[in-house]
Order: structure tokens, then C-alpha cells, then sequence
């Protein structure tokens, strides 16, 4: 019984990851090959032209996902972190509320907060920049980091605080020395999907910065398709190298993202 579930979820695995092996596959293949029937199924005679045209092309728009991606990260953080701090250990008025209002905010799509920020922006100057972009996509960030972040600081034993209180240690020092440091792993889970939020997000760049001079990655794959489209392995090569960045983060914080996700789930 055990060999027949290891051979079903093996061969689950393989369906859900076969999309990513062609990806890799077609992006060393050459435009010829990719005409025969049956295609082949490994590159027989590979080749980088794809690797060499994105690299040539692509690197600016690289450049711009990584910067409004860690610019959502830190600013999501730093709206987010104080404020789960306050729906956790200092329990305002209202907090239920707030709280309730996060969830909500969350099932809004974001072709409809989109718009809106376009309104917005237009008549703030932020359309078509990188700083528009951050502040969009940190409110998709924002509410889901708040809600994590609570359910971990809400677990943090109040004689902690006490005990830094009782040394002299204020609010912002508890918060800053005790809280912070405490909460780590759950930091980094909302960092992460933070980044790969902003990083993947196509609703928000192509209504607020498809006419600007600095666009994120996931515009460079839809002008590039939309201008290029024989040529598969240089846009499969393009896919290939935008996932990179986030294949990397994830394998690199799992332990965090894992323990982030769980923490507060159960109490003693």
C-alpha cells in the first residue's frame, strides 16, 4: 500500500512539474527542432541563442522586479510588523475591526484595486514609476503579513515583555529589541511572499507601468512574446531566468516559511 501512494504521488509530482521541464527543455531547443513531430523531448542539439538574447534584452527588466520587490518587502514590513505588534500585545480599540477589515481587503480583486490606483496615481505622479508599483503591491502584502504576524506575536509569553518592561525597556524597545527578534521566522515567511507577490505580479504593472521607462520583468516576457513570438527558446529562456530568483528564495528560507506558517497554530 505504501509502494502504490509513493507511485501515485510520484507520478502527481511529475504532471505538476512537467510544465516546468518543457519550459527548460524549449528554452535550449532551436526554432527548427521545435517544428518536428513529435517534438523532441530533450534538447538534441541544444543550444544558448535564447540565454544570449535575454541577456542582451531582459537584464533592465530584471533589474526593476528586484528592486520593487525588495522595496514591497520593506515596506510591507514596516507598516506591518508595528502594526501586528498592536493587535497582539497592545490591543487597541478596535483591533476586532481592523482585523476583520484585513480579511475583506484580501478577497478584493485586483483588477478593481488597480483601478483605483490609477485614479490615484494619476493625480499623484506616481503612475508609471517604480515607487507606484512598491506601494501598489505592498497592499497585497500588507493584510496578509499583518494577519501572519499577529497569530505569531500573539504566542510571544507576556512575561517576556513584562521582564523588559520591568528593566526599563518601552514599548518601541520592547518592540524593537524583544519582538523582532523573537518573531524571525515569521518576518521572513510574510518577506517572501511578500517579494514573489511583487516579483510575479503582471494586474498591477500592466495597468500602472506599461508606459514607463522601467518595467518589471513580468512586461519584458509579455512585450517580448507579444514581439517575438517564433522564436520560443529565447522566451522560454526569459521564463526560465525570471524564475530563478524566486526557485532560489524558496529553497533557501523553507525552514523559516515552514515555522513562520505554523507558529501560533498551537499553544500550550
Amino acid at each position: 500500500m505504501r509502494a502504490l501512494k509513493s507511485a501515485i504521488g510520484l507520478v502527481l509530482t511529475a504532471v505538476m512539474l512537467f510544465p516546468v521541464y518543457w519550459m527548460i527543455n524549449v528554452s535550449f531547443t532551436r526554432d527548427t527542432d521545435m517544428r518536428k513531430s513529435p517534438p523532441d523531448f530533450f534538447p538534441v542539439n541544444g543550444t544558448l541563442d535564447g540565454y544570449r538574447v535575454v541577456l542582451d534584452q531582459q537584464l533592465p527588466y530584471l533589474g526593476v522586479s528586484l528592486v520593487v520587490g525588495l522595496g514591497t518587502v520593506a515596506l510591507t514590513l514596516l507598516i506591518a510588523a508595528p502594526a501586528a505588534y498592536s493587535l497582539a500585545k497592545l490591543r487597541p480599540r478596535g483591533g476586532g475591526v481592523l482585523t476583520f477589515v484585513l480579511l475583506v481587503a484580501q478577497m478584493i480583486p485586483g483588477i478593481i484595486m488597480a483601478m483605483g490606483f490609477y485614479a490615484i496615481f494619476l493625480n499623484t505622479g506616481l503612475l508609471n514609476t517604480v515607487p507606484g508599483l512598491i506601494v501598489a503591491d505592498s497592499t497585497l502584502a500588507v493584510p496578509f503579513a499583518v494577519l501572519i504576524l499577529t497569530t505569531f506575536m500573539s504566542g510571544i509569553p507576556e512575561e517576556l515583555l513584562q521582564a523588559a518592561r520591568t528593566d526599563g525597556a518601552g514599548v518601541v524597545r520592547t518592540f524593537v529589541s524583544i519582538v523582532l527578534p523573537v518573531s524571525r521566522n515569521s518576518l521572513i515567511t510574510v518577506s517572501l511572499f511578500a517579494f514573489l507577490w511583487a516579483w510575479s505580479d503582471f494586474i498591477f504593472a500592466s495597468t500602472l507601468d506599461q508606459g514607463g521607462d522601467h518595467q518589471p520583468i513580468t512586461l519584458g516576457i509579455y512585450h517580448y512574446i507579444g514581439n517575438n513570438n517564433q522564436e520560443w527558446n529565447a522566451i522560454m529562456a526569459t521564463a526560465v531566468i525570471a524564475s530563478v530568483p524566486a526557485t532560489i528564495l524558496l529553497v533557501v528560507a523553507q525552514r523559516y516559511v515552514a515555522a513562520g506558517v505554523t507558529a501560533g497554530a498551537v499553544k500550550d
